[in-house]
């Protein structure tokens, strides 16, 4: 460690479990965080502070004005830039002896194995099921490391898969914990909200299981999942047992698509902007068409009336009053809402499999950009 070196990071080597053993462990550990919102705010800051010699960050998305209550290293002036190159920024600033690499893309099964190729350890710090299990599945593969951390309203989750054993052996991956990857609709946070206290409690809770594994201190949660609850302060630890080995995860990775429609492009056949919306809701031809919000909490107030209000993970309602319209009307356009765009487009791909003759739409940006 050079002076300047051990004057950053004096408190940390002054810990006994550390030291400048532990320090020159962490400078030499490289990360890969894929997602850069409230979790990946909150990793990779602690991280590079932490010392953590080369992080790569992933990230498809720019910065929105409804992030900035959570997601604490972006501020109003860098709403529409993306999230990698701003948080990249910000590490370089706090952090001049780590490494830092922007990679603004959508991870999937093309590029991921690239992007795992050099790193030490995986962090997912997405809000997508999909990718989730996308990351597990290729660290099961190429035998990394994987810090897994999850939210739910007020409720996180983390824990450490597929950490190698003293017996050759790998520990518990996210499939012992959940087998398959849920086929019903999981709502985002930005359907049902999210409290930004239990966003950066989880993702420090992530970033100290790094830390504690890099320097072989403490008690990695290891074959368990911690379930934090913040409004209670309460936790729990579910125990797993390994069943899903490498050949079986194997065979699933040829098998699934990990498609997430929330990262990829929308078709701009199958949206509707709210120009032309209004342009609807101020015409004859309103008759014609039917409206649905698809925002998991029924109360949220909507800029317009609207012909249902059904969430999206109550799917099979949305395809019984699709077909009641279908009674009633003929030839009629269902146009899908929510709050961004998201869970509306997925409604609407999902109903067009169904119907694929029939005129479906999603509202573009969602009823934030309305």
């Amino acid at each position: 460690m050079n002076p300047l070196s051990k004057q950053l990071f004096v408190r940390q080597t002054t810990l006994t479990e550390i030291g400048e053993s532990g320090q020159q462990k962490l400078q030499q550990t490289s990360v890969l965080i894929v997602g850069c919102g409230g979790l990946g705010n909150s990793v990779a800051t602690s991280l590079a502070g932490s010392g953590i010699g080369t992080i790569h960050l992933v990230d498809f998305d720019t910065v929105d004005i409804t992030n900035l209550h959570r997601q604490l290293f972006f501020t109003t002036e860098d709403v529409d830039k993306p999230k990698v190159a701003i948080l990249g920024s910000y590490l370089r600033k706090i952090a001049p002896f780590t490494e830092v690499f922007e990679h603004h893309l959508v991870i999937n099964k093309k590029n991921v194995f690239e992007l795992l190729a050099t790193v030490d350890y995986v962090l997912d710090c997405t809000d997508s099921l999909p990718t989730k299990y996308l990351l597990n599945d290729v660290c099961v593969l190429k035998n990394k490391p994987f810090i897994y951390g999850s939210l739910y309203k007020f409720d996180g989750y983390v824990a450490n898969f597929n950490i190698p054993q003293k017996t050759g052996d790998f520990s518990a991956n996210l499939r012992d914990a959940f087998p398959e990857i849920s086929k019903d609709a999981i709502p985002n946070c930005s359907e049902i909200g999210t409290l930004n206290t239990i966003v950066g409690i989880i993702g420090l809770l992530q970033a100290n299981e790094v830390i504690k594994i890099v320097c072989g201190i403490g008690t990695p949660l290891i074959d368990e999942l911690l379930i934090y609850n913040s409004m209670e302060n309460s936790q729990y630890k579910m125990k797993l047992k390994r069943a899903f080995d490498k050949e079986r995860i194997s065979k699933l990775f040829e098998q699934e698509s990990y498609f997430d429609a929330n990262c990829e492009t929308q078709d701009v056949s199958l949206l509707i902007t709210s120009n032309e919306l209004k342009q609807i809701l101020n015409s004859k031809i309103k008759n014609e068409v039917q409206i649905i919000s698809v925002i998991e909490d029924i109360s949220t107030s909507l800029p317009f009336k609207v012909d249902a209000k059904i969430p999206l993970s109550a799917f099979d309602d949305i395809v019984s009053h699709v077909d009641q319209s279908l009674d009633l009307l003929d030839q009629p356009t269902f146009i899908f809402i929510c709050q961004k765009g998201i869970s509306s487009y997925t409604a609407t791909q999902k109903i067009k499999e169904k119907y694929p003759n029939l005129k479906m739409l999603s509202l573009k940006g969602g009823i934030s950009n309305y």
